[in-house]
């Protein structure tokens, strides 16, 4: 259960907009959310099938000063809800004593009494909205729990053993020392543990409701003076700076996490409930192949071996397929993500939960190690734009769009609206077609431009 906060999302009480498609409200009635409004583009343009693609936007983060910018737009195609779902938010981390409430005036308020961080998060559904929509509403709120249970142990360097204090063991300051522990490691610990706690609540809350689906999660936390970004499924985000490129994430999917699978299937092999086998091959073996060797790789390995093809060969792999159709178990084409407890593969009671990390990948620039300019910027998008668009395209796009705009005070919005119509592309016939020819996104798009320039100090 969702213990009364937030509210029950569900498909009856989503609002409207235009045509009859629901809407989940980007930013929910939350102490914890800046309540900025979401604005519209005008004019959307009309997708296949007659029906519109609107683009939709989120308002600015105030913590990092200048106009954050985020552009939505909807494949009405592939459902008639929006699948992908945003938030941002400020969070306010204060140390919660034992049987302290949790829910008081100080959750709104950013003090420099308090630890304060910028929040901003990407939800790809699949299956349906409901998980992304959960998650968007819950995800900022386990991660402001997780730090606060060790906000103790944040302003320390190096935080200590006992979060009390107390001193145990005279060797506790060397063991911590040896193990290079650092106030990173606890905020990465705390946006682990987020997740999970976050994964949980989807489920008991898809259970009660009788839903089903999933979702991807990426999100980025500002938190003193570091950036720490949390992946788990296949959106991705980039960090464009004058001189340079860095990926804050990378993409989990059945062919990355491959030996990941394997290696459970293996621990495991109950799992698989006989309908599969966990060995990779390049192609789906035959009859014919029965007692010929041929290539095959296991969880152990990164290269290729020659295996005898024995009759259990032939089951369906556990990993099938290349790129953007591979998928895990026939069914999913991502393998770490929130939500999904109930999905099992078609025709079987084969589960795929127990495959599916809701556990995310973590990484930390430093802001204060690097010459921050004022173009620099922070690039989050969904599967939608990174299918048709590479980090390449995308830091050309943003880095000419920026200088060639710098007056004007909308440009980051700007900058994330021409993103998603490049990857969203031109109507052509009955084809969505991009400018060099190659077919455009036929998914849903959100992208978040974070302008790293100026930000608070205090956050």
């Amino acid at each position: 259960r969702m213990w009364g906060w937030p509210r029950r999302l569900s498909r009856s009480s989503l609002p409207e907009r235009q045509g009859g498609i629901p809407c989940v409200p980007v930013f929910p009635s939350s102490p914890l959310f800046s309540a900025a409004p979401r604005s519209r583009v005008k004019g959307p343009a009309q997708g296949a099938g007659g029906r519109s693609r609107p683009h939709a936007g989120l308002g600015t983060s105030r913590c990092l000063t200048g106009s954050v910018g985020t552009r939505r737009v909807i494949n009405a195609d592939k459902s008639r809800f929006n699948e992908d779902q945003a938030a941002c938010c400020h969070i306010s981390v204060r140390r919660r004593e034992p049987g302290q409430e949790q829910h008081e005036e100080w959750l709104i308020l950013c003090s420099t009494q308090y630890l304060t961080g910028s929040y901003w998060a990407l939800f790809d559904g699949h299956g349906g909205p409901e998980a992304a929509s959960i998650a968007s509403n819950y995800l900022h709120y386990c991660i402001k729990q997780k730090l606060e249970e060790v906000a103790g142990a944040l302003a320390a360097a190096p935080p200590p053993m006992h979060l009390s204090g107390r001193r145990v063991c005279g060797s506790d300051p060397q063991f911590v020392q040896e193990k290079q522990i650092h106030t990173e490691d606890l905020v990465v610990g705390a946006l682990e543990n987020a997740f999970q706690e976050c994964d949980e609540v989807i489920g008991q809350e898809m259970e009660a409701t009788n839903q089903t689906g999933g979702c991807t999660a990426l999100a980025a936390l500002y938190f003193q003076g570091k950036l720490y970004v949390a992946n788990a499924g296949d959106s991705r985000a980039i960090l464009v700076l004058k001189d340079d490129v860095v990926p804050m994430s990378c993409e989990f999917t059945p062919e990355t996490e491959r030996q990941r699978l394997q290696h459970l299937a293996f621990l495991f092999p109950k799992l698989l409930d006989g309908e599969f086998t966990r060995f990779e091959f390049p192609r789906r073996l035959k009859g014919d192949d029965v007692g010929q060797k041929v290539l095959y790789r296991d969880y152990f390995m990164e290269g290729w071996g020659y295996k005898t093809v024995e009759k259990a060969d032939l089951k369906y792999p556990l990993v099938h397929g290349h790129g953007k159709q591979a998928r895990l178990l026939g069914t999913l084409a991502v393998s770490r993500g929130l939500g999904d407890h109930q999905l099992k593969v078609i025709d079987t009671n084969i589960e795929v939960k127990p495959f599916l990390s809701c556990i995310p990948k973590v990484k930390v620039f430093d802001l204060a190690l690097h010459d921050i300019k004022e173009d620099d910027v922070l690039i989050m998008a969904t599967d939608g734009l990174w299918d048709v668009l590479g980090n390449e395209e995308v830091t050309h796009m943003a880095r000419s769009f920026l200088a060639e705009n710098r007056t004007d005070p909308h440009r980051f919005s700007q900058l994330a609206k021409c993103l998603v119509c490049r990857a969203r592309g031109k109507k052509r016939g009955h084809q969505w077609m991009l400018d060099d020819s190659h077919e455009a996104s036929y998914d849903d798009i959100s992208v978040f431009v974070i302008p790293l320039h100026n930000r608070d100090e205090r956050c």
